[in-house]
């Protein structure tokens, strides 16, 4: 028997990983689900086993993200679906190339998914949020995003938007009855990794998380409401004073003159 819905949650790169765990975890706390990816097959096998499961509604919406039709596609989707009270922007993909042998046709392309459908389809969701007063946007970024010389450079800076766009967000929203979370795992077990040349089998298994763990972790961080979320992070004090020190340097940036250690004999 069903119980009551807890809204719609729409995810993208639910057909897989970190996403289908999303899909399986939100369908159990009652949500009804909008699931997004480009495998229609991946996607049907997983509707149809969480609406087994669960008896919860849910509804395909095959798209890439990439192709401007199917990305203004899901944008409408976010606009105009009254029921979706919860998006999970975790379409992605990830480059291990060293940047000088990395093809700059992936890494725009790369860009385009990471940042450019994750900023739009929260700029179609936020507003119908506000309106609501309530409302939760949910961005998969990276450890990668704070430690840039791990991996990919443009990749690094892909997750580095993501996280830098979420704190504005919470910023901005949060007054408003919005909640706003960036997830930043580590090396997770995802095929993620094979698709980029390095399957999580060849890292250390000390290092790799599963994304059943991962995603249990970052709604628990959801639940405790956290705005950034660092599921492999064994000492959450260790975040706390990143962030003071990254807030308290930001009161010196102000100043009319340049520093002292700029000006004098270099003229």
């Amino acid at each position: 028997m069903n119980t009551p819905s807890n809204g719609t949650a729409l995810i993208t790169g639910a057909s897989r990983g970190i996403g289908a765990v999303y899909a399986d975890r939100l369908a159990k706390r009652g949500y009804d689900l909008i699931l997004t990816a480009r495998g229609e097959t991946p996607l049907e096998e997983l509707a149809t086993r969480l609406r087994r499961e669960t008896g919860r509604s849910v509804t395909l919406l095959p798209a890439n993200l990439n192709d401007e039709a199917d990305l203004a596609k899901v944008e409408a989707t976010l606009r105009n679906d009254s029921s979706i009270s919860l998006l999970v922007n975790n379409a992605g993909t990830l480059s291990i190339a060293p940047l000088l042998s990395a093809d700059v046709d992936e890494m725009e392309d790369m860009i385009a998914l990471n940042v450019t459908a994750l900023t739009r389809l929260t700029y179609a969701a936020a507003p119908a949020f506000v309106a609501r007063g309530a409302g939760t946007i949910v961005n998969i970024a990276s450890t990668v995003g704070i430690f840039p010389e791990t991996l990919n450079g443009v990749y690094g800076a892909t997750k580095a938007y993501v996280i830098a766009f979420t704190q504005s967000l919470q910023h901005e929203l949060a007054d408003k009855g919005v909640r706003i979370q960036a997830v930043l795992p580590a090396a997770t077990a995802t095929d993620l990794w094979a698709l980029a040349g390095l399957p999580y089998q060849d890292l250390p298994p000390s290092i790799v998380m599963s994304a059943e763990n991962m995603v249990d972790a970052a709604l628990a961080g959801l639940d405790q409401g956290e705005v950034v979320t660092l599921p492999s992070l064994q000492d959450g004090d260790e975040w706390t004073r990143f962030e003071a020190a990254r807030r308290a340097i930001a009161t010196h940036f102000g100043n009319s003159v340049p520093a002292p250690r700029y000006t004098g004999t270099f003229r």
